[in-house]
């Protein structure tokens, strides 16, 4: 991520079954918004300070409300998509094999 943004809301929501992590400024109208939307299982979080994405999916990680199968497995699949450097590895490419053509020689 190149940009420096911070967020004061933050949590997951679900949207047509698939679990996603949320960054918002406004509780009220981020919720207002999700819900309108007709997103379920909405869990936010007004933060202490204004944070960047990364400290939030850290603070996400280990907090006691985002603690589900679905969270924890969105919450860092957002960090290995979105974030560099993030905490949890993406998956090393698969090296290129190289095989070396086939000759054929002719006897006569």
């Amino acid at each position: 991520m190149s940009t420096n943004k911070t967020y004061t809301v933050a949590g997951t929501s679900v949207s047509n079954g698939k679990t996603k992590v949320r960054f918002a400024q406004d509780y009220v109208s981020r919720f207002k918004i999700l819900n309108k939307n007709g997103h379920t299982d909405i869990e936010l979080l007004e933060l202490d300070s204004a944070m960047s994405k990364a400290d939030i999916c850290k603070m996400l990680m280990g907090h006691e409300k985002f603690q589900s199968e679905a969270q924890q497995s969105a919450i860092s699949e957002f960090v290995v998509r979105n974030i560099r450097g993030g905490s949890t590895p993406a998956p090393a490419p698969t090296p290129a094999v190289e095989t070396e053509p086939a000759v054929e020689t002719e006897t006569a």
